[in-house]
């Protein structure tokens, strides 16, 4: 590990906490640190929080000039994350992320093995640039057979490490292990649970947003716009005929049908605000954020020609054998005491029935 070449001048001042207890006493000392530290382990809102509470308590109790956790990635081929404590600037091999293949902690990432290092100076991998350090040890962060990292130990004092100072340290990685391993089965669970919240907004047909989500989000924004003022639109799409072309071509041909006209009403949203969800059956709806009639109009006339262009098979459809949509839009301003959501989708649900009355393949408002 590499640091500053200018460090503090009481870098190799004594250590009273250490140095005033005889045997006895600093064996005590030890096992109250690595009691706190597994204290400090099952503490803390975060895992950094945690591991920073570790490394402050090595450093400011012991003669460890610099103690950090250097954290793997997935495929333990590089450090990515180091929470560390000292009193000496810490300077990484290259920059963070930095491969395995560097310094004594690399060594220690692609063995598998404690490293005691007597003699830094004298180490083929030790990275220099601290020449205050004498000795270092570094033990591998490991739960289960997994690697996660190595906690590295730097001390101005050749003779520091001892079997039994080194005993407590390898105790202190195993305690840092199970911090970790925990954290990341946290985070792999908040993952799959985003997933599932996730699968459980989707429609399982067409994978665009379903009822739920629609509903969700209708209210969530009715809110929004109640309180600026602003007018909230929705389009609602119908197929026309759809009975007669499942009916005609089978339920799988309807059922691609559908697939390719939620895909083709997601591409048309105006931006990440607006939402595109079926609504049931063969309808789906659009929902556009800040967006007054004249808008929506134009968007759901602009998706209605690409419908129409992109010329699905119908042999029953009654606008020349291709796949049409009727879409009715709404538009209502939340403030207004007398608008409800329903009545936004009531007005749309009316305006797509009277496109279907007027012949199909049209907008209404």
């Amino acid at each position: 590990m590499a640091h500053s070449e200018a460090q503090p001048a009481d870098i190799r001042s004594q250590h009273p906490l250490w140095d005033e207890r005889d045997a006895v006493g600093r064996r005590a000392m030890l096992t109250e640190i690595l009691a706190q530290v597994s204290h400090e382990a099952l503490q803390g809102d975060t895992l950094e929080a945690v591991l920073r509470a570790i490394v402050d308590c090595i450093t400011r109790r012991l003669p460890v000039t610099i103690a950090s956790i250097i954290l793997l990635n997935e495929e333990r081929t590089h450090f990515v994350q180091e929470v560390w404590a000292g009193r000496v600037e810490l300077e990484l091999p290259g920059g963070m992320p930095w491969p395995v293949t560097l310094g004594a902690a690399g060594r220690c990432a692609r063995t598998g093995e404690r490293q005691l290092i007597s003699d830094a100076r004298n180490d083929p991998d030790y990275v220099p640039g601290n020449h205050d350090v004498s000795s270092e040890y570094l033990v591998p962060i490991r739960h289960q057979g997994r690697m996660h990292g190595v906690l590295n130990l730097e001390s101005t004092r050749a003779d520091f490490f001892t079997a039994e100072v080194c005993a407590v340290f390898d105790a202190i990685a195993e305690q840092v292990a199970g911090a970790v391993h925990v954290a990341r089965l946290l985070r792999e669970l908040e993952a799959a649970n985003r997933k599932l919240r996730d699968l459980s907004m989707r429609d399982g047909l067409t994978g665009i947003a379903n009822r739920r989500c629609f509903d969700a989000r209708m209210a969530e924004e009715w809110r929004r716009h109640a309180d600026d003022g602003e007018s909230l639109a929705l389009l609602m799409v119908d197929v026309d005929c759809f009975k007669a072309l499942n009916d005609r071509r089978g339920h799988l041909q309807g059922d691609e049908c559908l697939r390719e006209l939620a895909q083709l009403c997601a591409s048309h949203v105006r931006d990440g605000s607006d939402l595109a969800a079926r609504y049931g059956g063969e309808e789906i709806v659009i929902l556009l954020p800040r967006c007054g009639m004249s808008e929506a109009m134009r968007v759901a006339e602009a998706l209605r020609g690409h419908v129409e262009a992109l010329a699905l098979p119908h042999p029953d459809s009654p606008a020349g054998g291709f796949v049409t949509v009727s879409i009715g839009v709404g538009a209502a301003c939340p403030r207004d005491a007398q608008a409800t959501p329903d009545a936004l989708v009531a007005a749309a649900d009316a305006a797509m029935y009277a496109a279907k009355a007027r012949g199909r393949n049209c907008v209404e408002a």
